[in-house]
Parts: C-alpha cells; structure tokens; sequence
C-alpha cells in the first residue's frame, strides 16, 4: 500500500502551552488534526469557564488564518474547585476536567492532594455529563517510578469507577499492560489514549549508552513487555484506545539539564509517527479507527467529515525546531527517518 486516507483524525490529549510558543505549537497540530483536547496545566492552571475561554481566545489568534482547527478546553481540578465551576463550565467546548495527583507531571503543584475529597465533583461531573480525565499515577515518593502507575489503578481508579458507573472516564497516556487489560475489561464507560512514544519506544530507548533526555516523558517509558501490550491492542481494533499524543513542548536548553523537563514535543509528525506504528503492525486497516473515529465516539461527538491523505514516502524529522525568542525545541524522533508523509 503506497497511499491512505482516513477520516480527519482529532487529537485527544496535547500541551500547546501559552504565550509566544502558542504561534509554533497550534500551527504544528493545525496541520493535521480537526480538534485538540487542550490540557490545562498552565502556570496558573486553568480552572474555570472564565480562564477556559481567555486560554481558547489566544490558541485561536494563534491558529493559521482559514483553518478549521477547533481547539477543545479542559479544566484542572483543584481542592477548590466546586459542582458550581462543573456545571458552569460544562459544554461542547469544554466537555471535560483533568485530574492530576500533584506533583505527578509538569505544572501539577496546584492539583489534588486528597482524590476522595474530589468525590463530590466527580458525582457532579456524572450528572452533567463532563468527562473526567485523569493522569493515572500515585505520587508517593517511596513508590518505583515504574510501578505508579499500577498503583495507581489499584488504589484510585478501580474504586472511582465503581463508585461512579456513569462517569465517562479517559486514562490517559496509558503506559503498562496492567492499564490495557483494565481497561479492555472495564465497561464502555472507561476509555484510554495511547500517545505515539509510548507505542514506539520502552525504556531501553530512554537509558541504554546514556540517558537521552528528548524521549523522557511522564508517565515514563516502561519494559519493552508493555511496549507490546499496547501495540497489541491498538493492532486489535478495539474502540477503547484512541489517539492522544500528550505533544508536550519544552526548550532544548530545559530539557537538557541536570532536572530536564518531562515531555516528548510530537507535534511535528504525530500523525506520521502513529502510521509508522500501524504499519509495522500490519494493521493500517485499524487506524482509521484508533485516530479519526474511537475518540469522538466516547465523547459524544460528531466524526470529522474531512479527510488527510498520507503517502509512503521517507523523509526526516528536523534535529531542532527553532523559536523566535532564540531558544529551539528538539522535537521526538529528531534526526530519524519516517516512512509516511502527509500529502
């Protein structure tokens, strides 16, 4: 097969940031995708209607003239917020809230410390319909960091979806097989995205001949066993995973420091990356599935009617991305080669 087209796909789960890097990151995801679930872990976070829609105004200045792009925003849960924040918020565009343990990723200082105390807010979200979206990892500091999240699921997820049946869930950037097989056998009210590092890489590629600060991400790249559980099921077709990319932009000098920065910046051939994959698994009659269909389906939103086309024709992923501040942005898969290309 030398040529595909699919469904214009959407991407449910990515970091434009704000300010200035808005005019690289939102083009970059402009380019391919139809709509984008906006994270909101900004500095400050984005925690209601009001700081959503100033956030989706300036990602909309920052969108190519006569693009189609929607971006779709996300409130961050905090220990204050309310059932009047949910139902104030709640909408076609800003269909759900993110949960983050604090200090399990970048900028989550701000979030839950308690998650039971949450259970009130995930009772008002059920009833109104906002999806909950959630970083499934516990933070304990005498956990292995391979191990959170497993624990995670054990201690948290397992608890809130039984006692919230109704609530649309998405684990987000699953990791482990332990989160595939939950998944697969929970109901059809728990999804989960699956980003294109984790079905790429495991952590051989993240510490073997020296640590390689451009594929670190959180959750971190785990044993090459879960790197096939995920390949596996996303080559199986099911509706439950779909494509999110957590594309998380950090400058090459923040990255490449004594405490780099956790997050893989994809943008640039996400949807590329995600074909290669199903490529080499045979499997490119699925992907149309994984990346155009699966997520608005769980979010109770209509398919794109576009369509992209993508070619089998090599070409390589830049080394940097430069700003215009001066800084640059090495962007994952830097240097490589990749074998499908948007026409």
């Amino acid at each position: 097969m030398s040529q595909i087209t699919i469904t214009t796909p959407d991407d449910w789960h990515l970091h434009f940031r704000d300010g200035e890097l808005l005019n690289e990151t939102v083009p970059a995801t402009a380019r391919c995708f139809r709509r984008a679930i906006v994270m909101p872990n900004l500095a400050p976070p984005v925690r209601n209607r009001t700081e959503a829609m100033a956030y989706k105004e300036r990602i909309v200045a920052a969108t190519p003239t006569g693009s189609p792009f929607e971006p779709l925003m996300v409130l961050y849960l905090t220990n204050q917020t309310t059932a009047e924040d949910i139902i104030e918020a709640c909408g076609k565009d800003i269909p759900a809230a993110k949960l983050y343990p604090a200090g399990a990723t970048t900028n989550s200082d701000a979030a839950v410390s308690a998650i039971e105390s949450l259970y009130p807010i995930f009772e008002a979200m059920s009833e109104a319909g906002m999806l909950l979206l959630i970083h499934g990892e516990v933070t304990d500091p005498e956990t292995d960091i391979f191990d959170r999240e497993k624990l995670f699921i054990d201690q948290h997820l397992a608890p809130i979806h039984a006692r919230f049946p109704k609530l649309k869930i998405v684990f987000e950037h699953i990791t482990t097989a332990d989160a595939a097989d939950f998944v697969l056998d929970a109901n059809d009210m728990l999804a989960a995205t699956i980003t294109p590092q984790h079905l790429l890489l495991n952590r051989n590629d993240l510490l073997v001949g020296g640590i390689r600060p451009h594929n670190y991400c959180l959750p971190v790249l785990k044993r090459n066993t879960h790197q096939q559980r995920l390949r596996e099921v996303v080559a199986s077709g099911s509706s439950k995973f779909f494509l999110g990319t957590d594309s998380a932009p950090h400058a090459k000098h923040t990255k490449e420091t004594a405490c780099g920065c956790a997050g893989c910046y994809s943008a640039w051939g996400a949807l590329e990356l995600y074909a290669q994959v199903f490529d080499d698994l045979d499997a490119l009659d699925k992907f149309e599935g994984f990346a155009s269909f699966n997520g608005p389906d769980f979010y109770g939103l209509a398919r794109n009617t576009g369509h992209v086309t993508l070619k089998r024709e090599s070409w390589t992923m830049p080394e940097e991305i430069a700003l215009p501040n001066g800084d640059s942005i090495v962007p994952f898969f830097a240097g490589q080669t990749l074998n499908w290309q948007i026409t």
